[in-house]
């Protein structure tokens, strides 16, 4: 059997999933990675037994080995290494979100389409096991037509610093780190509908509270208490063509007393919970049913949803299989994204 050749570049925390869930695939081989960091590089590459090891980015998309890339960098770089990679004639997985920009998301779409290779978003919520019950579901009818939606992604302490708290790295706070799936995983259960206009807020009153003691929380690699230039707080509203709305917080911190997660969909013949974990909401008889479907993981696991997810990209690039999380979707949602953005800037509803 044939092997797809995969080069790894940006070998921060998340891409330990995409390394470990291309090793456990066995359709794919791992043939080449790329870092900064000589260091981490060279553990990684003892790790994986990879001896192609590059801390130049040019340099590994111009071995001819690679077939495709999985793009694990600091957002502002996703972009231009994707068209990069794309002209060097690899496919390539994009880890969320697929710019900073949408003209940066554009000049993707544009490379994808002048060279035919596969772009694939890092949409890793869409391959989850509860994601994908709740789609089968949704097509058949199970909720009706889903009118309303609402999402809440909230850290009472958890600003990761590093990259994630520079904005010129990162694009944004929680708004692009943790918005992107949750406005992207309702969008998509909704059926993708057209975008029309989004109104936004964004807060920047509380700082990484570096402060705080006894508490723990995940902290980046290169974490710096003084470094924070992105908002604590972002909530929006967006409507769409069809008259459906999503209703989207998500933080960083907040003076909350746990954090939250959750995930609601409301259609005319049933609702349905994605987080904390799956249920369904229906009429039987006359009467109000909540059901728990019995599946593994009715909530987010997130080993099985990034093997789903790169195991996918390697049936697409192998098979032709259609893809759950194309680039056209990544523009979508980065213009919803950038929208929310501009409107807590100029404190207006911003029409797409």
């Amino acid at each position: 059997m044939l092997m797809v050749k995969v080069g790894v570049i940006g070998l921060g925390s998340i891409s330990d999933f995409h390394l470990k869930s291309y090793h456990d695939d066995g359709r794919a081989e791992i043939v080449a990675l790329a870092d900064m960091n000589e260091q981490r590089l060279k553990e990684k590459g003892s790790q994986y037994h990879v001896s192609a090891l590059y801390t130049d980015i040019d340099e590994l998309l111009a071995d001819t080995n690679v077939e495709a890339v999985s793009i694990c960098t600091w957002n502002n770089t996703h972009a231009d290494l994707a068209v990069k990679a794309l002209h060097a004639g690899k496919h390539v997985l994009v880890e969320k979100p697929l710019s900073i920009t949408t003209e940066e998301a554009l000049a993707v779409q544009e490379a994808q389409k002048q060279t035919d290779k596969i772009v694939q978003v890092g949409f890793v919520r869409r391959h989850a096991n509860n994601a994908k019950w709740l789609k089968d579901f949704i097509e058949s009818d199970g909720l009706g037509e889903i009118y309303y939606a609402k999402a809440s992604c909230l850290r009472r302490l958890g600003n990761p610093g590093g990259w994630f708290s520079d904005k010129t790295r990162s694009g944004g706070g929680p708004l692009i780190d943790l918005g992107v799936h949750m406005i992207d995983i309702c969008w998509y259960l909704m059926g993708r509908p057209k975008p029309v206009s989004v109104s936004g807020n964004a807060y920047d009153k509380l700082g990484n509270r570096s402060n705080i003691k006894h508490l723990d929380f995940y902290k980046a690699a290169d974490y710096d208490p003084s470094v924070n230039s992105v908002e604590d707080l972002t909530n929006a509203m967006i409507r769409f063509e069809n008259g459906a709305s999503l209703l989207v917080d998500v933080s960083f911190t907040l003076h909350a007393k746990k954090d939250e997660l959750s995930c609601q969909l409301y259609g005319d013949k049933g609702g349905a919970e994605l987080e904390p974990a799956l249920k369904v909401m229906t009429e039987v008889n006359d009467m109000i049913f909540n059901m728990d479907p019995q599946i593994d993981h009715p909530g987010l696991d997130m080993f099985e949803a990034f093997q789903s997810e790169i195991s996918h990209f390697v049936d697409v690039i192998e098979n032709g299989a259609e893809q759950i999380a194309p680039v056209e979707d990544g523009v979508e949602v980065m213009k919803m994204l950038n929208a929310i953005y501009q409107s807590a800037k100029e404190g207006r509803e911003v029409l797409l």
